[in-house]
C-alpha cells in the first residue's frame, strides 16, 4: 500500500500477525498461537499477555486503517484473521504453482513456464525473513522455501520443453554453483547442454559430479542422472 510498511513493530505482535495470516480465514487455537510464541517457555500468565498482543495487532491494523474492525476476530477456540486469501501473495504463488502444474500435465509448456515466472516473481527473499519464527512459523518457513524450489525447477523444466533451452544456460550454471549438490539442478544444466549441441561439455559436467558425490559423501549420481548420461552418450554412437 503506496510502499508504506504497515507491520507491527513489536517481534510477538509481528509473529501473531504472520501466524494469522499463514492460516487466513481459519481458526488458529490458542494453543498453536502460545506454542508459536513461547515454544516451552509459556510466561505464568501465558493467556492473558497472548490476549494483549491479540489487543495490540487490533490496534495496529485499525490505527493504520488496513482493514474492517472486525477483520481479527476471537472465535472458539482461538482468533481467526478473516480476510481473502487472494490478497496474500503466498496464496497467489500456491494458486498459480498449481496452475503452472497443470499445464505441464496437458503439455502446454509455454504457457506452464509463463504462470511459473509470474509465481515466482512474487518472491523478494527467503520466507519469513523478516519474522522471529517460533516452532509453527520455522516449520512453515521450511515447506514454502520447499514450495518455490519446486516450482522454480518446474519453470526451468517447462522452458527446456518450450525450446528456451540456450536462454537458460547461464542461470542454470549459476544455480548449480549454488546448489553443488543438487542432482535435479545437474540434470537440467545437463539436459540443456544436450539439447544446445554442447553433449560434450553435459557429459564433463556429469563426470565432475560423479567425481565430487563420490569423494564428498560416498554415493553414485541418482538414476534419472545416469540415465541421462546414457542417453547423451548414445547420441555419439
Amino acid at each position: 500500500m503506496n510502499d508504506v510498511d504497515y507491520a507491527p513493530t513489536g517481534p510477538k505482535v509481528l509473529q501473531l500477525l504472520a501466524l494469522l495470516l499463514m492460516r487466513a480465514g481459519q481458526v488458529v487455537d490458542s494453543e498453536t498461537i502460545i506454542r508459536e510464541l513461547w515454544a516451552q517457555h509459556p510466561p505464568r500468565s501465558v493467556r492473558k499477555t497472548m490476549q494483549t498482543y491479540v489487543y495490540h495487532l487490533r490496534q495496529c491494523i485499525e490505527r493504520n486503517g488496513l482493514a474492517g474492525s472486525d477483520v481479527l476476530r476471537t472465535k472458539s477456540p482461538g482468533y481467526v484473521f478473516k480476510v481473502d486469501p487472494e490478497q496474500i501473495d503466498v496464496f497467489t504463488f500456491r494458486r498459480m504453482f498449481r496452475q503452472g502444474r497443470d499445464l505441464m500435465a496437458d503439455g502446454r509448456p509455454a504457457e506452464a513456464a509463463r504462470i511459473l515466472r509470474s509465481a515466482l516473481a512474487l518472491w523478494t527473499g527467503p520466507a519469513m525473513s523478516n519474522v522471529p519464527c517460533g516452532p509453527v512459523l520455522s516449520a512453515y518457513a521450511v515447506d514454502l522455501a520447499e514450495q518455490q524450489h519446486a516450482a522454480r525447477y518446474l519453470r526451468i523444466q517447462a522452458e527446456i520443453d518450450a525450446g528456451q533451452h540456450r536462454d537458460l544456460i547461464a542461470e542454470l550454471r549459476s544455480l548449480v554453483t549454488e546448489n553443488p549438490h543438487d542432482e535435479g539442478l545437474h540434470g537440467q544444466l545437463m539436459r540443456a547442454l544436450g539439447l544446445s549441441g554442447r553433449r560434450l561439455e553435459a557429459l564433463e559436467m556429469y563426470r565432475e559430479l560423479r567425481a565430487k558425490l563420490n569423494e564428498e559423501l560416498g554415493l553414485e549420481p541418482c538414476a534419472d542422472l545416469q540415465r541421462l548420461q546414457q542417453e547423451l552418450l548414445s547420441v555419439g554412437r
